[in-house]
């Protein structure tokens, strides 16, 4: 059972890190890609090698029977991960806004 969790969880962090780099892939390639979002979600990438570096050290402690310090690793993780989630929604909000901007100068011109 413990490595079905454990290989889910490196499961999604795979998920999380084809997500960002699929994301950064399209900035890229997007004309005037705001600098700024760029570099968010280059943090995203550094929060997700965080989150590597946490799951390894759960797994020593799951290893050890150290429970107190599992239930921490996991709450760590979550943490990043909602971090991660509430920062991206922010971004995504930000780009609606921007694009619905864009449509209304459109349709003024």
């Amino acid at each position: 059972m413990k490595t079905i969790i454990v290989n889910r969880l490196f499961e999604s962090f795979a998920e999380l890190e084809r997500a960002i780099s699929s994301a950064k892939d399209t900035l890229t390639r997007k004309q005037n890609a705001p600098v700024a979002v760029l570099e968010r979600i280059e943090s995203y990438e550094g929060i997700l090698n965080k989150q590597r570096s946490l799951a390894m050290a759960l797994c020593r402690f799951a290893t050890a029977g150290d429970w107190d310090e599992v239930s921490r690793h996991v709450k760590l993780i979550n943490g990043l991960s909602a971090m991660i989630r509430d920062d991206a929604r922010e971004v995504l909000a930000g780009a609606q806004v921007e694009m619905s901007a864009e449509q209304r100068e459109l349709s003024l011109s």
